[in-house]
């Protein structure tokens, strides 16, 4: 084992842990496919999972009935993660797992797409017609090339949509926006008005997220749970400033299917959106939030990055420990138990140390989180073995 590995837990029926088998696992294992490669991210998505490696190698693993591990699908759910081939001689640098859709971007600022295109999310007119004049659902199961005229920073996947982050700046936007029926499908990107200078994105099921390089948060989207951050439920078109945040240094957001998060300066977390199950960290209250509020429970940890998946939260701290909150069945919150929690509690990184350390370095060294990725009903990360003390 090297120095640094990826894990997995949680829910395992599609393969999406990618461990050689389709068991649920209520504490982390080790992704040992992925063991001799430099993983740098990690994205779980609702039913599968991807890892990018330092050199842009990309791997897949999960449920393929849809064409979302970028290859023909042979079984209907693969468990352990493989190269998607056609992205071979490009260099990955970032992606995103939508619904039933993936989107990437290499080096070049090249934007790809795969998967489920029925609303047009892969970039693609959706409607083709077969001989008897029926429309035909077209997936895309080899990434190909999406929003060809941008050139692109971020991709970010909602249920049905895509959404790009340019190197302008600029926030463009495909698919359907909007649960289907509420609003016309476009496979043609279109600039999201309003937004200039924007730093980095998060999407949710519907909604989306941009934070400006000037420290304001922007929200549009589906708002039935306040996920736009509003102080109301109406949804919104254009971007609008979200509420309950000034003062506040903002480093980073986070989307999950129907709540947000953004994480201050501070290291500390603010949550609001859908809050049934727990899944914004606020203990035992679960209600919905309108408004942005502070997670006290997570308070002086020093948090760095949040994750946000379907029904559930994880949050890691500076010094690589990671805390999970929300629905506990299927193992998703780590800990050994299937309790649905608003309490965020730290999840145990119990792996053997690395087989090239040696017996003092056993003893001293400790694994510590670099990166954590929440999906729909489990969780990944990036762990690195350290020998630095902890306060």
């Amino acid at each position: 084992m090297s120095s640094s590995t990826v894990i997995a837990w949680g829910s395992g029926e599609d393969g999406q842990l990618g461990i050689g088998n389709n068991e649920d696992k209520e504490w982390v294992s080790e992704i040992k496919a992925l063991r001799t490669f430099n993983v740098s991210s990690v994205v779980a998505g609702s039913r599968n999972s991807l890892a990018i490696c330092d050199d842009g190698k990309l791997f897949t693993w999960g449920w393929n009935q849809r064409g979302t591990l970028g290859h023909p699908a042979e079984t209907k759910a693969e468990n352990v993660p493989t190269q998607v081939k056609a992205l071979a001689n490009v260099k990955i640098v970032q992606a995103a797992i939508g619904g039933w859709h993936c989107l990437a971007v290499d080096d070049q600022g090249r934007a790809y797409a795969w998967g489920g295109n029925e609303y047009g999310q892969c970039g693609e007119e959706p409607e083709k017609k077969d001989d008897a004049g029926r429309p035909l659902r077209r997936d895309i199961v080899i990434p190909q090339r999406c929003a060809p005229k941008l050139t692109v920073r971020q991709v970010a996947a909602g249920g049905t949509h895509s959404v790009v982050l340019t190197r302008e700046g600029h926030v463009w936007t495909w698919g359907q926006p909007w649960p289907p029926g509420d609003i016309k499908q476009i496979f043609v990107p279109v600039r999201v008005q309003g937004l200039e200078r924007v730093r980095v994105i998060a999407v949710g099921a519907f909604h989306n997220l941009a934070l400006a390089e000037d420290g304001t948060l922007w929200a549009w989207g589906n708002n039935e749970y306040g996920q736009l951050g509003t102080g109301d439920t109406q949804p919104r078109s254009q971007p609008i400033l979200v509420q309950g945040l000034s003062g506040l240094t903002l480093v980073d957001i986070a989307a999950g299917g129907w709540h947000s998060t953004t994480l201050t300066s501070d290291g500390e977390v603010y949550g609001w959106g859908r809050g049934e199950h727990g899944r914004l960290g606020f203990g035992d209250d679960k209600s919905s939030k309108m408004l942005p509020q502070k997670v006290q429970l997570l308070a002086g940890e020093d948090i760095i990055q949040v994750s946000c998946g379907g029904t559930h939260s994880v949050a890691m701290t500076s010094d690589g420990r990671i805390f999970s909150y929300g629905r506990g069945d299927h193992g998703r919150l780590g800990y050994g138990k299937k309790v649905t929690t608003g309490h965020p509690m730290e999840v145990p990184i119990n792996l053997p140390s690395p087989n090239n350390t040696d017996d003092d370095e056993k003893a001293d060294g400790h694994w510590q989180a670099k990166l954590v990725g929440c999906g729909g009903r489990h969780t990944l990360a990036i762990v690195h073995w350290s020998h630095e003390d902890r306060d």
